[in-house]
């Protein structure tokens, strides 16, 4: 598959059709209050529907309850072991590159800023942190499993978004597409896997050829559940490298509303990060994982521990070692990972469960200006679009 300006282009005018059609019927009927409340509860599959439940809501869960039939369940527990050898390292990848590029993207800063998340940076890290542990979870498309209803409920909350800004003509849809458009959801679920890789790589993190493919197949099957077209998606990595190369260069620069977002992000994890010495590293990591120019762009400060962040992948290197030759060494690795992971999420929840809602209106100021074997280890695509 070869991307173009032109199939991007046409990406750009492409939403959700059944999610859209969804949300709006909820809209015209009145029925978004009870929809919301009806299933505040329902957090897991299999679970019955609640009498009352609107019937395009019902019927929309009934079809989109289940996942692809094209799903290879043994790429995705590689995948799920990839995750649990790396979740410290894949957790800091999405909060300190992954959130970041979607901020480096103006129109997609401007869409984070039209709903009230904006005032709640917590909830909404929190609800990325707890969404990717729903996915990587061995029952997470099972009876019982959180993220098959989660995935359901983000699927019409994009749609929701959208809805509001076309009804309510805040939206230059002829200057930027379709608000959360194709070529948008498809950059975004880039952005959570290669990404993610890359910023491993960027670490020193040793990946194995079938532990990165897995990881990036499962974002495949997440994209899937979530409405992206999967005649237009990237099918593999060097499909992923064209692709996101080309929507970075279309949509990149700096955004009031991103540098806003920035900053959030920093404030946050500074407060989860215990005392004050360490606060700079926060910035300090963002820079090395995205690049100056980038950063600049998001206005992330430059502090005395931009040159120190450059050593960790040595020390990450020593601590891999120490895991591969030690088997006690290994579990008390992964352990202290999983805790840190455990740590970071509740941090941000504040012990509670995440609940994803159709809001019924955007902010008013809106506007428009492991366990894989370490064989032949993965190396990041080349780029392919050159910076112009």
């Amino acid at each position: 598959m070869t991307f173009t300006e032109a199939s991007m282009d046409a990406l750009r005018q492409s939403g959700d059709e059944l999610a859209d059609a969804v949300v709006a019927t909820l809209f015209e009927r009145g029925e978004v209050g009870k929809f919301n409340t009806l299933m505040r509860y329902v957090s897991t599959a299999g679970a019955p529907l609640p009498d009352g439940l609107p019937d395009v809501a019902r019927e929309y869960l009934h079809t989109t309850g289940v996942p692809p039939s094209w799903v290879d369940w043994g790429e995705m527990e590689k995948a799920r072991l990839f995750f649990l050898d790396n979740n410290v390292h894949i957790s800091t990848a999405l909060s300190f590159a992954s959130m970041p590029a979607c901020y480096v993207v103006p129109h997609v800063a401007r869409l984070l800023s039209a709903t009230h998340g904006l005032d709640y940076p917590s909830k909404r890290m929190a609800e990325t942190g707890q969404f990717t542990v729903h996915l990587m979870r061995p029952d997470a498309f099972e009876a019982g499993g959180r993220f098959l209803p989660a995935a359901q409920k983000v699927r019409l909350l994009h749609a929701s978004i959208r809805h509001h800004l076309q009804r309510e003509d805040r939206w230059d849809t002829a200057a930027l597409g379709t608000p959360i458009c194709q070529e948008d959801m498809i950059g975004g679920q880039m952005f959570f896997s290669l990404l993610v890789l890359d910023s491993l790589h960027r670490l020193g993190i040793h990946m194995s050829v079938e532990g990165a493919e897995a990881y990036f197949y499962a974002w495949r099957v997440v994209g899937a559940i979530l409405g992206v077209d999967q005649d237009a998606v990237p099918k593999t990595m060097e499909e992923a490298r064209e692709f996101l190369d080309l929507y970075m260069i279309r949509h990149m620069g700096p955004s009031e509303e991103g540098a806003h977002l920035t900053r959030q992000l920093i404030d946050l994890y500074e407060e989860v990060v215990p005392g004050t010495f360490f606060d700079p590293v926060v910035s300090a990591l963002i820079r090395y994982l995205i690049g100056d120019t980038c950063a600049d762009w998001l206005r992330v400060p430059r502090t005395t521990w931009d040159s120190v962040v450059k050593l960790v992948p040595g020390l990450l290197g020593v601590l891999e070692t120490i895991e591969d030759r030690s088997p006690l060494g290994a579990w008390a690795l992964d352990r202290l990972g999983h805790l840190t992971t455990v740590f970071e999420l509740s941090s941000l929840t504040r012990g509670r469960v995440m609940h994803y809602a159709i809001p019924e209106e955007l902010k008013k100021d809106f506007g428009v200006a492991g366990g894989v074997p370490r064989t032949q280890r993965w190396a990041p695509p080349a780029p392919t679009v050159a910076p112009r």
